[in-house]
């Protein structure tokens, strides 16, 4: 199926004709595309770095509710992808699903950007004394939040993978390329995330809310506007399957209804498609593996049966989603310590000295640009240095496998929240020590004695922030790859409602009848430290959870077609072993 000129993988433009692999794709495509999550993780962490302090200081809501409002949007942003990335996949594709879904994003910024700046939408403040806001102003700022939740959901799953798209994974060369596509792309989304923290956090407490949030939304306006100026030179996937998540109900209901027939010993007896038919059709045959076994009856052979079985193809697909599943169930601990970053951590900076000079204070959510810097300055070590190195060692293309790299991430994050935990512990003792206890004293600590903390989680994304979203696009089904992304996004955004859940919980527990509680509005007068080292023992407990269900978890595997006349099988992900961290 190799026409000259034209991509192998069957990629089609906008209007749905086929595409020349020279004029099309690759870097010079995602060029366009690179500025657009720029401006958007801008917008994004413009809000959510800096949002629990608007909610305390111009909403005046209490600590806990902040920390819970601030978690709860932040989960449903990324949450929301799992819808934006079925409809894709199943109805309008990636590139109308992540342009309708921009306009509602566009518009929830417009919103926003009014709801902190007019002055009938803010609580007002007299002699110091500032009244409560009222039920009109709270449902339209968090109208304007949610709108924007929603337009992420039809965004953040499809740009990436719409990115991902533009390499032919049936040409060698730009197959090499797609190596490090996530590694740049996220590097462009960190950039994004830098103006954010550094500049507009500044501008927000300094300059104003209003204009802090009106320079996103004209940056998104302006790359939305580059984006669509390399609509010619983009490629776009072709739906082979009609509702790809069709098999994920069919395979488990037929392999119920064949639960009392036998199993061959061979598997090359399950029903399969003939090769051919692979190649034909233009879809990859994925092979057979032997993990929940229990869903191959879907593909046994019943002569008394007018509907055929299930393919391996298709319960291996099905196995493909719950394998992920299982990885995707321990990285809901780590995604949690992350939600701190812009919760707890920001809370606790603004109990410390931020003073630099005489006259300059420090945006406690500031101290976020380090998490942004450290990733910076990674991802080339990582992409230029790292890989080479241990691609010598492993002979592994990507340097290590996958679950390797998310295996390294989660345990510096451990690190991370360990001396978390230390320095909170100095803290409380300078307290005791100063006998302070008010709500707005400073301690006499400087505000980078935080800066650790920040710059490891920082390190630890370059391993499993990438390594996630690349594991979930490559182990995905084919059909399904959008809405296989949708993995990483959710478990950041299950983290933060789980943080949500734990902050609250921890709240009402701790703080019974006259105790003390451990996250209290005076952070001068909790124990904080109580919380840090509940959140290091649990981390230290899912360490042990990933090594055992990355042991389980076995390698998508595929059968591509490279010419007319013969086929060649390979790894997705470039590692078949079992074992998925071994080499």
């Amino acid at each position: 199926m190799e026409t000259k000129g034209f991509t192998q993988d069957g990629t089609v433009d906008l209007h749905g004709r086929p595409v020349l692999a020279n004029r099309t794709g690759k870097w010079k495509a995602c060029a366009f595309l690179v500025g657009y999550e720029a401006f958007e993780r801008m917008a994004f962490y413009g809000i959510a770095s800096n949002l629990v302090n608007y909610l305390t200081t111009q909403l005046h809501e209490d600590t806990v509710s902040s920390v819970r409002n601030v978690n709860s949007w932040s989960g449903s942003v990324w949450i929301t992808p799992i819808l934006g990335a079925y409809i894709a996949d199943t109805y309008l594709g990636r590139f109308w699903t992540f342009t309708v879904s921009s306009l509602i994003y566009i518009m929830g910024m417009i919103m926003l950007t009014t709801a902190v700046s007019l002055k009938s939408l803010k609580p007002t403040c007299t002699n110091g004394i500032c009244n409560k806001a009222s039920t009109l102003q709270i449902a339209y700022f968090y109208t304007s939040l949610y709108t924007i939740a929603i337009g992420a959901g039809g965004t953040k799953p499809n740009i990436s993978t719409f990115g991902a798209d533009q390499f032919d994974d049936f040409n060698p060369h730009e197959k090499e390329l797609k190596v490090s596509f996530f590694n740049w792309w996220m590097f462009s989304s960190f950039l994004g995330a830098l103006f954010a923290t550094l500049g507009l956090v500044y501008i927000q407490e300094n300059l104003g809310w209003g204009l802090g949030y009106g320079i996103p939304t004209v940056g998104l306006l302006f790359s939305l506007l580059v984006f669509y100026l390399g609509t010619p030179i983009y490629r776009h996937k072709v739906r082979k399957t009609k509702s790809p998540t069709r098999d994920l109900i069919q395979v488990p209901i037929t392999a119920f209804k064949n639960r009392k027939l036998q199993l061959p010993n061979n598997p090359s007896q399950l029903h399969e498609h003939e090769p051919q038919h692979y190649i034909n059709s233009g879809k990859r045959q994925v092979h057979y593996t032997p993990i929940f076994r229990f869903l191959d009856k879907a593909a046994v052979k019943d002569a008394n049966s007018r509907k055929p079985p299930c393919t391996v193809t298709q319960v291996e697909g099905t196995k493909l989603v719950l394998g992920m599943l299982l990885i995707w169930l321990v990285t809901l601990i780590p995604s949690t310590i992350w939600a701190q970053i812009n919760t707890l951590f920001v809370k606790q900076g603004t109990t410390l000295d931020r003073s630099i000079g005489s006259s300059f204070q420090i945006p406690p959510a500031s101290l976020g640009s380090f998490v942004t810097l450290s990733m910076l300055l990674s991802v080339p070590m990582y992409d230029r240095y790292f890989v080479p190195f241990m691609r010598s060692k492993t002979g592994n293309p990507r340097g290590i496998t996958l679950l390797q790299r998310l295996g390294i991430g989660f345990f510096i994050q451990v690190i991370a929240i360990a001396i978390a935990y230390a320095v909170e512990v100095r803290r409380m003792h300078v307290i005791r020590v100063h006998q302070i206890v008010g709500p707005k004293e400073i301690v006499p600590m400087n505000i980078f004695w935080l800066l650790p903390q920040y710059v490891l989680l920082g390190i630890a994304d370059v391993f499993n922030a990438i390594g996630l979203l690349e594991f979930f696009y490559d182990q995905s089904p084919e059909d399904m790859q959008s809405l296989g992304t949708t993995f990483f996004t959710s478990g950041i955004g299950v983290g933060n409602f789980l943080n949500s859940f734990l902050v609250t919980l921890v709240d009402k527990i701790t703080g019974k009848g006259k105790n003390k509680s451990w996250i209290g509005d005076n952070l001068n007068d909790c124990h904080l430290d109580y919380y840090y080292g509940f959140l290091l023992v649990i981390s230290t407990l899912n360490i042990g959870a990933f090594l055992w269900a990355s042991s389980k978890y076995v390698y998508k595997r595929e059968t591509k077609e490279v010419n007319e006349c013969c086929i060649e099988m390979e790894s997705k992900a470039l590692e078949i072993s079992p074992l998925g961290l071994q080499v």
